[in-house]
């Protein structure tokens, strides 16, 4: 019953926020940011729904679908396309010889292809994605568990938050996020490199992207290039831990 109640709670918030801001909801999250009212509520909530998540929800799970539930439009967030030429180069040769970076406090730093994120142990799921611009869609997610990733790299117990280094930019600013350890290890955190059964497009991260299901849609980071293991985010560019947090005031924690 709690559970349910949180949820409610949470969604809205979102809700109140994007009509209160004078139909901001399909103008896109940096207008909707822009509204003193909206970051007040989402600044407000983040600790008492992270406290509440924290102590009541433990490992509890984000509801799962079934693929008749699936949106038949999933509207991609964010960047929809990436201008480094490095990226381009790699999306031209479909990520052939790409490698993903793992470091930071791990004993055993990788660079992981394409090809062995895909031979792990998969996790497949139907989840739904929340937009602080106001709206959700359902889709189907398959990738490893980014816990399986960190235990394979050995991550050190200083490390308290993973950060998401990303290939797109806002003019000169990297992109990137970040996410605490309790939900790096949560089952339902993958590396998604498919989306409803075909590998991801450009426009929704490819070719991997974080799927962090218990919170909100800006907190999962599209094109994601490096994951880092640390123990603090102060000094990190803007150091609130994401580039929305860091430019517009988005809370750190974004659980629903």
């Amino acid at each position: 019953m709690f559970e349910k109640r949180r949820l409610i709670t949470r969604r809205g918030l979102i809700r109140t926020g994007a009509l209160g801001a004078g139909g901001l909801l399909l103008a896109g999250c940096d207008r909707l940011s822009s509204s003193a009212g909206f970051r007040g509520l989402l600044e407000g909530a983040e600790d008492l729904h992270m406290g509440s998540q924290r102590l009541f929800g433990g490992n509890a799970l984000a509801r799962e679908f079934s693929e008749s539930d699936m949106s038949p439009l999933f509207r991609a967030n964010g960047n929809q396309e990436v201008a480094d030429s490095a990226y381009r180069g790699h999306l031209t040769s479909q990520f052939a010889n790409w490698a993903l970076v793992v470091d930071g406090l791990v004993a055993r730093p990788l660079a992981l292809p394409l090809a062995a994120l895909q031979a792990m142990e998969q996790r497949e799921q139907i989840t739904r994605h929340d937009c602080v611009e106001g709206w959700s869609a359902i889709g189907k997610w398959q990738g490893p568990q980014l816990s399986r990733v960190l235990a394979l790299a050995g991550v050190s117990e200083r490390a308290r938050y993973i950060v998401f280094h990303c290939a797109d930019r806002f003019g000169s600013t990297p992109y990137y996020e970040s996410i605490d350890m309790a939900d790096a290890l949560h089952p339902q955190t993958i590396l998604a490199w498919k989306m409803n059964g075909q590998p991801l497009p450009e426009a929704h991260g490819a070719p991997l992207r974080l799927r962090v299901e218990r919170q909100l849609g800006y907190k999962h980071a599209k094109y994601v290039m490096r994951v880092e293991a640390r123990e603090s985010i102060d000094g990190l560019y803007g150091g609130k831990g994401g580039y929305w947090e860091d430019h517009s005031d988005y809370a750190w924690y974004a659980g629903i």
